[in-house]
């Protein structure tokens, strides 16, 4: 079996990679990176009972749109100006308007968030990968963990184009509700 079916690509190929096409390379990267990161954390827990749907609902809660946006936000001066680049780019790109239920925004910005992560996949740099998704991971667990502690908090986040919109968490299950009002909730 081959080491890596894409083989690394120089930079050069990569930055000719169209930015949808890194984002959809990067979608599958991290989200095997959080299934692999939550699977390990039930075993090290001394859990051999892993209850499937509980493990994707949390794996969701972490690689949603809302969740790789916000992590995308909080990591802009943690990326590197070419890393930045791929996601800038990736970010204006016209793929369609994504699900109804999601803000545009979170959407173009997870697609940027996404590509990076694509990007860094294809150029084979694998430590800087690692350095990228584990920051996003961290933080994303830092907000799911304020939102379980505290589920009344809320951050501003005005959306251009559509309103504003609210999202809240609940405490117990961690289910998002959507629903038109002046918030944002980024758990």
């Amino acid at each position: 079996m081959e080491e890596n079916v894409m083989s690394y690509l120089d930079p050069e190929r990569v930055d000719q990679i169209p930015p949808g096409v890194l984002a959809y390379i990067g979608d599958a990267v991290y989200e095997l990176y959080v299934r692999e990161k939550l699977l390990k954390n039930k075993l090290n827990g001394g859990r051999c009972d892993v209850d499937l749907d509980e493990l994707h609902k949390e794996a969701v809660l972490r690689v949603c749109a809302t969740a790789q946006a916000q992590a995308l936000a909080d990591m802009e001066t943690f990326l590197m100006p070419d890393e930045a680049d791929v996601a800038r780019r990736a970010r204006n790109i016209r793929v369609g308007r994504g699900p109804r239920s999601m803000p545009v925004l979170d959407y173009r910005h997870s697609t940027g968030f996404e590509a990076v992560i694509g990007y860094l996949y294809l150029l084979g740099r694998g430590h800087r990968l690692d350095e990228v998704m584990s920051k996003a991971f961290d933080l994303t667990e830092a907000r799911l963990t304020e939102s379980n502690r505290n589920p009344k908090i809320i951050s501003e986040l005005t959306l251009r184009g559509i309103g504003n919109l609210r999202v809240s968490c609940n405490e117990p299950s961690g289910v998002r509700q959507w629903a038109l009002g002046n918030t944002v909730k980024l758990a």
